[in-house]
């Protein structure tokens, strides 16, 4: 039971932790101008961080939880409806742009534990694992529901990609370079810097 309290402190703390990163980017986005650039949603951010860092110190479980937890809250602060306001465009949007795109963070640690003893790798590999998933996902979001703001003349698809990737990419990179440093400094596993 107190493991279990402990659990579910270090996830309330870890989601609080990841949503004030998401409106700090945001801010550091808008003056940079960089929201302008994403008027449909995105942003370049480190907020995928902290719940893949608890995935890897609690497990694929608990780092699920946390994503649920987060995507709600990322939908009850910033829901974008889709163009098409169908029941299933609803849903889907629901499902591609929010649960499966924040609760894929929490799998962090499946991808991290192959690596075994070289766990500082798998820290790196797993966040941008989860990254590149969560872009697939925004990636098929893109062309299922929000095609109709493609371009004139330019294909769904390409715009889908390029939309996408202009801020899962670095977002991506991001995540993968801050792991290494924070799980070197603060190993998840034992909470001590790690050992060279």
């Amino acid at each position: 039971m107190k493991k279990r309290i402990l659990c579910v402190t270090e996830g309330a703390l870890i989601i609080a932790l990841a949503y004030v990163l998401e409106l700090l980017c945001v801010w550091l986005n808008t003056i940079m101008g960089i929201g302008a650039l994403l008027p449909f949603g995105g942003t370049i951010t480190v907020s995928m961080l902290p719940i893949a860092y608890y995935s890897y110190r609690r497990g694929a479980a608990w780092g699920l939880g946390a994503g649920f937890v987060y995507a709600l809250i990322q939908m009850l602060l910033g829901f974008y409806i889709p163009p098409a306001n169908t029941w299933w465009a609803l849903a889907m949007c629901v499902l591609l742009d929010y649960m499966i795109a924040f609760m894929v963070v929490g799998l962090a640690d499946i991808f991290a534990k192959p690596f075994g003893k070289h766990r500082l790798a798998g820290y790196c590999v797993g966040a941008v694992a989860v990254c590149l998933i969560r872009f697939v996902s925004s990636f098929l979001s893109g062309v299922i529901l929000w095609g109709s703001y493609a371009p004139e003349g330019m294909n769904v698809w390409e715009y889908s990609l390029v939309y996408n990737a202009s801020y899962m990419l670095p977002n991506a990179l991001l995540t993968g370079v801050f792991a290494v440093i924070i799980c070197a400094a603060m190993d998840p596993k034992t909470l001590k810097p790690m050992k060279k």
